[in-house]
């Protein structure tokens, strides 16, 4: 039967762009890039996990969930923190552009979300500590 997940995609319209904000804002290793008859397979990582995330190139908006009444669409990817308050500050100081002015305490933890330069959204948690 099904025993990991290997790749979640995100939709990007320049993926050297994206792989710069993935890596070098967001901390994630680059894993796989090599071109392919299809395009260009790219992937990131957080660094210790076995997922990877696929930056495939596409059109604009291709991957943007709308509004949905009051609340936003959750973005195609969400990223746990340790310590999310004291990412946020070094993410802030990377240039990470986010929806919230500070990280939003909710029943399950904490949660804030970023943008990436397509405009997808990346949600950033911490669970509730017990």
């Amino acid at each position: 039967m099904l025993t990991n997940i290997m790749y979640v995609t995100i939709y990007v319209t320049d993926q050297d762009r994206a792989l710069k904000f993935y890596t070098e804002r967001l901390g994630l290793e680059k894993r796989i890039d090599f071109s392919g008859p299809d395009g260009r397979f790219l992937t990131v990582g957080v660094p210790g996990s076995p997922v990877q995330i696929l930056l495939w190139s596409h059109a604009a908006a291709a991957g943007q969930p709308g509004d949905v009444g009051q609340h936003a669409a959750p973005g195609p990817l969400i990223l746990e923190s340790d310590d999310l308050r004291k990412a946020f500050a070094i993410l802030r100081r990377r240039g990470v552009v986010f929806e919230e002015w500070e990280p939003v305490d909710y029943p399950f933890g904490v949660r804030v979300e970023a943008v990436d330069p397509d405009g997808n959204r990346v949600s950033l948690r911490q669970r509730r500590k017990p």
